[in-house]
């Protein structure tokens, strides 16, 4: 006879309608996407109260005295993320786990600023598991194109080039062996050599192809527990390969199946680490009909405990029949 669930944590959707930090717009749709695809609905049938803050809405944008060279927009974005930031350390200490609904990929900036301001309050680290094709570890000194949710990763491990992005808020910057890249594919060239000098832990797709997920992911949960540390997801719907997922700006062949995605997210949900979620990068006006944000909503389904059959499935779980 299976024991009682324990409660389950309430969860808070806020959307973060936001596309100035990428090169096409589209992604400010994004949260729009998810809800009609059934977010809030799904997460209630998994027994989970559901509070959905609507969308977060900027004020008037002040214009910075000297900004960075090499990065666009970046009053907009600036103002974006520290209303983000903010808002993101009161949902933490709410006790809710934050699903961040996006909106390009800068919005991590703020979001995962906040919730690692909380966990260090209560003195445990997060870590940052960055589902992407993409490694996002440029700083305005070694960027290409300039763009902003390409600076989101290195910003948070406390890369210079961006130092008054958050005015007067605390700067909760994680380490980089507090971040797993994972799933990349595409990586400029003086963004590698940044990422090697940092030693940060990346799974490309060689490592998956090589290795399979199911064995990397638990190198990751291994290292959160070891750490007593909790894990924010940063998902990037264009980690999945075109085929499964095609309404993102910045396709890149090669990504994880749909089948892969499932496996990472259920594993995730066993480990019982993940105290926050961003979902970004989806842009419904490249969509197929809805498709993209339908499969997005599937996978979070699984990382918040969808299962086929009524059977928890830990890590070290026995194969059934043997």
């Amino acid at each position: 006879m299976s024991e009682p669930d324990a409660k389950k944590p309430d969860i808070a959707l806020l959307g973060i309608p936001i596309e100035i930090g990428a090169s096409q717009a589209g992604t400010l749709m994004g949260p729009a996407a998810l809800r009609t695809a059934g977010i809030a609905r799904l997460l209630d049938q998994l027994g989970f109260a559901v509070e959905d803050h609507g969308d977060l809405a900027i004020g008037a944008v002040t214009s910075d005295p000297s900004p960075p060279a090499n990065a666009k927009f970046y009053d907009e974005v600036k103002t974006w993320i520290r209303l983000l930031s903010e808002r993101a350390y009161h949902l933490a200490r709410s006790g809710a786990v934050p699903i961040f609904m996006g909106g390009d990929h800068s919005l991590s900036m703020g979001s995962v600023n906040g919730v690692a301001r909380y966990w260090r309050e209560q003195g445990r680290p997060l870590f940052v598991l960055w589902l992407d094709a993409h490694a996002d570890y440029n700083t305005p000194g070694t960027t290409i194109t300039g763009n902003m949710h390409g600076m989101s990763s290195a910003f948070l491990c406390g890369e210079s080039g961006l130092d008054d992005l958050l005015g007067d808020q605390p700067r909760a910057s994680i380490t980089p062996s507090q971040l797993d890249l994972f799933g990349v594919r595409s990586i400029d060239p003086l963004e590698k050599k940044l990422v090697h000098e940092r030693r940060v832990a990346i799974a490309d797709m060689r490592a998956l192809d090589e290795f399979g997920v199911g064995v990397l992911i638990r190198r990751v949960i291994e290292r959160v527990k070891a750490k007593n540390g909790v894990l924010h997801l940063s998902f990037d719907v264009d980690f999945l390969d075109p085929a499964v997922a095609p309404g993102v700006a910045t396709t890149v062949p090669g990504g994880a199946t749909y089948r892969e995605a499932h496996l990472i997210m259920e594993l995730l949900h066993d480990s019982e680490l993940v105290c926050s979620v961003d979902i970004v990068e989806l842009n419904p006006f490249l969509d197929e009909r809805g498709r993209t944000a339908r499969v997005a909503v599937e996978l979070i389904g699984s990382l918040f405990g969808l299962q086929i059959t009524d059977r928890r499935t830990p890590t070290n779980a026995v194969l059934p029949g043997r």
